[in-house]
């Protein structure tokens, strides 16, 4: 038998490995980042643009920047705190932001400043996006971020609130996976303005708070104590604070306002404190109200923690949105940039579909419409106490107080008193469960 005659091993024969089908979600995100990043980049160039041409009502907003955050930036330079300067009431933690702008030295120092505050700007968008494309995240958070800032005009590009409100958006992000780095995040965003410290109010219970509360104070104190070793009068910031009076935007400025239009006599305005407030009667006992008010926040806030049974995911993220709006309201000061944080914190609650706080944030939308209209635009008109001034101020704080009661509705309602087959602990979940896990 020759061997072409031998029997042959069967061949192998090769089947071609089935051609992957595209995945319309996949291509459906790319189209939606895509169209975020188009809105961020349109909206952003109109804000700079603002900013450049500074010629919106009183105008003075890019001035902030490049003089009195100048003025400081120089004297933190020369290694001490501003001193005895009434228009420095920040933390210790304000003076890194401020010297930040010498990383980037072949940029004049508003350039670099701007340029930085447009850096902070833009890793927000990208945290709200990516949270709100992991499962049971929604990219609402991301839009409201893109499309209601530049309803603040330029002012967020001249005040370092966004690199604040990045803090805070990054503290509450990482709370639930890595509950450390959240707390280290809130604890040096309350060495700069104090309020990030608020995103932790709503930490689950148990290890996640422990770890967040053990992080924050240990990122506080390191900071503070090398702010304190580098630069001398870390802490005079609290004697500046202290002697704070009624901001005419605020909600207690806004009751001045009326009465005095109502009377007919219009109230005595200052500028003092680097803000327009009222002086005269009834100013003191309206500012001892507020702090009072405050206060009453706070007890309310620490009730709802220890009433609370039911912790979701967006459970911290709404109760941090509460917490600073009722901070908000109460306070004797209710600048323009306030409304930075809160569309922060608005955003970050909607990057969850169980969120409870829409409502609140599209009461916030207009707020912030209303807050531009008010300052740079019609400042003239607040300043005077005239009906449209007036009348902005009032509708604009009253959104503010709805927005407000909402969220503390909304927030006791789902973590408090819902119903009983919708509202058991996560504990009581996992006894429940066959696995018991």
């Amino acid at each position: 038998m020759t061997p072409s005659q031998l029997p042959q091993p069967p061949q192998r024969v090769r089947i071609p490995a089935p051609a992957t089908a595209p995945d319309p979600g996949a291509r459906g995100r790319r189209t939606r980042h895509a169209a975020l990043a188009c809105g961020w980049l349109a909206t952003r160039a109109l804000m700079l643009n603002l900013l450049l041409r500074d010629r919106l009502g009183v105008g003075g907003v890019a001035g902030e920047v490049s003089v009195l955050y100048h003025r400081w930036y120089e004297q933190l330079s020369a290694g001490s705190f501003p001193f005895g300067d009434p228009t420095w009431q920040y933390p210790p933690g304000a003076g890194a932001v401020i010297l930040a702008p010498a990383l980037v030295p072949f940029l004049t120092f508003f350039q670099a400043f701007t340029a930085l505050t447009l850096g902070c700007d833009a890793l927000i968008a990208l945290m709200l996006a990516r949270s709100g494309a992991r499962p049971g995240g929604s990219t609402a958070g991301a839009w409201l971020w893109v499309g209601g800032l530049p309803l603040l005009l330029n002012i967020p590009y001249g005040r370092y609130d966004v690199e604040v409100t990045a803090l805070a958006v990054g503290a509450l992000l990482a709370l639930r996976r890595r509950p450390r780095l959240g707390g280290v995040l809130a604890g040096l965003g309350a060495l700069v303005k104090v309020w990030p410290l608020l995103a932790l109010i709503g930490a689950p219970p148990g290890r996640t708070t422990r770890r967040a509360l053990l992080g924050a104070l240990g990122a506080a104190a390191a900071l503070l104590a090398v702010l304190a070793l580098l630069f001398s009068h870390t802490l005079d910031f609290a004697r500046q604070q202290g002697g704070r009076g009624i901001q005419i935007e605020s909600l207690a400025g806004t009751a001045l306002q009326l009465a005095h239009l109502v009377s007919g006599h219009p109230g005595r305005v200052v500028y003092q404190y680097g803000a327009m407030e009222f002086t005269g009667r009834y100013v003191s006992a309206l500012a001892t109200i507020s702090l009072a008010l405050t206060g009453v926040a706070f007890c309310w806030l620490l009730y709802w923690r220890l009433r609370a049974r039911r912790w979701t995911v967006a459970v911290p993220l709404d109760a941090a949105l509460c917490a600073v709006l009722l901070f908000t309201v109460t306070s004797r000061v209710i600048s323009p940039q306030y409304l930075v944080w809160l569309l922060g914190l608005a955003a970050v609650c909607l990057t969850s579909n169980r969120t409870t706080q829409r409502p609140v944030a599209q009461l916030l939308l207009p707020a912030a419409a209303l807050s531009a209209l008010a300052f740079p635009c019609l400042y003239a008109e607040v300043m005077a106490g005239t009906p449209l001034g007036t009348g902005i101020m009032a509708a604009r704080n009253t959104l503010l107080l709805a927005a407000a009661l909402l969220s503390c509705h909304r927030l006791w309602t789902a973590t408090v008193t819902a119903s009983a087959t919708g509202s058991f602990s996560n504990r009581e979940r996992r006894r429940s469960s066959p696995s018991g896990a």
